[in-house]
């Protein structure tokens, strides 16, 4: 495979590459490449978690980079998920997550034996010097970035949290040089704890990144696109100066049953949450059912888009291209309704392998433990 075409599958579906040029210099190095994607383990994997995520190890995979789910235990702890409790947090990690990222990676046609995963406590015990890394990394940014870098942990900016939740910033970049990571992967909610890996990365003495040559080099930022909620937004019709902070507020939420489809949900369940999500008739912009029709039905599934109406609704129809669903919709000529029909039944089908995988007895018993772990 080429380098054009190695980079082609690397940045497919992505919303941003930072360092795409460094990126083609490793390629061009034929160095073998370290990916990550860091998760919390902080409940039920949903379809940005899920599908969006692993579509992406997918492709990297295909393009020949090693790709690598990091078990964010002591950042799980850190930012006071599934009650703190340490040794749960790492049951789930190992048990639940992993299982459902190896579901996830079956949904998009990837290869679960190909993923690595790693749990942050047993790296951080392998490695003395880790601790160092993350002095080095905080010597080389302010208190003043990493306050207003805590958006990465789902809170907001100014917020009063206790001081452990300031050290995660530094701790989330020190994890790619720790690991020699040379594309650290994440959704767009991640951006600043990447940016701060880049921009330290040049400075560091303890566990700088290498390139061709035993350079320094910088770790390339890839970022996924996120996936709205599908929730009716806070504000409707969203006013264009707040766009921004609107689509933000949006984002799927794990913490938000309604808000979202888990990988491992029955058609039922399916079904009722996206016959109740938020679709108000000819807008395609902030419509979580036009947004997931684009981002998973579309750029990941590959299309088509198949609608079963009566011929009294206009008969049946197919669409190949997310544009010809959008003008559809916009014009009227696709009902809500419909839709949110053709939408259900498309997740249905693109989600059996994750069900099919959790209705195995061992691994069902992983979610069950997770469900407790929630209810406590």
């Amino acid at each position: 495979m080429s380098t054009d075409e190695r980079l082609a599958l690397i940045e497919r579906n992505t919303a941003e590459i930072l360092g795409r040029d460094e990126l083609r210099t490793l390629l061009d190095s034929g160095m073998p490449l370290q990916h990550y994607i860091g998760f919390e383990i902080s409940g039920r994997a949903h379809l940005g978690t899920g599908l969006v995520s692993m579509a992406k190890v997918r492709d990297l995979t295909e393009a020949g980079v090693q790709c690598r789910v990091w078990l964010a235990d002591w950042h799980t702890w850190i930012n006071d998920k599934l009650g703190g409790d340490r040794e749960v947090i790492r049951r789930i990690a190992t048990g639940y997550f992993a299982e459902a990222m190896r579901a996830s990676l079956l949904c998009v046609g990837g290869d679960p034996s190909t993923l690595e995963f790693v749990l942050a406590s047993d790296l951080y015990d392998e490695l003395p010097d880790y601790w160092a890394c993350v002095i080095d990394v905080s010597k080389n940014t302010t208190l003043a970035r990493m306050q207003r870098s805590i958006s990465i942990l789902g809170r907001q900016e100014g917020e009063s949290v206790d001081f452990a939740k300031l050290i995660y910033p530094a701790m989330q970049a020190a994890d790619i040089f720790a690991q020699k990571v040379h594309i650290a992967h994440a959704g767009m909610d991640q951006r600043k704890a990447h940016v701060i890996a880049r921009d330290v990365a040049t400075h560091l003495r303890i566990n700088p990144l290498r390139g061709p040559g035993d350079a320094v080099i910088k770790p390339t930022a890839l970022h996924h696109p996120l996936l709205l909620g599908l929730r009716r937004p806070p504000v409707w019709p969203v006013p264009e100066e707040s766009a921004r902070d609107v689509y933000a507020a949006m984002k799927m939420s794990k913490s938000d049953p309604h808000s979202a489809v888990f990988v491992h949900d029955s058609p039922d369940e399916i079904r009722d949450k996206i016959r109740r999500a938020f679709c108000p008739p000819q807008a395609v912009e902030f419509n979580p059912v036009l947004d997931w029709i684009d981002k998973i039905v579309f750029r990941i599934a590959g299309g088509p888009l198949e609608v079963a109406r009566s011929a009294e609704n206009g008969g049946p129809a197919a669409f190949t291209a997310y544009e010809e669903v959008a003008d559809a919709y916009a014009s009227g000529a696709l009902h809500p309704m419909d839709a949110k029909a053709a939408l259900s039944e498309r997740l249905i089908t693109l989600l059996e392998p994750a069900r099919a995988h959790f209705a195995r007895p061992e691994i069902r018993a992983t979610l069950d433990e997770l469900e407790r772990a929630e209810a406590a």
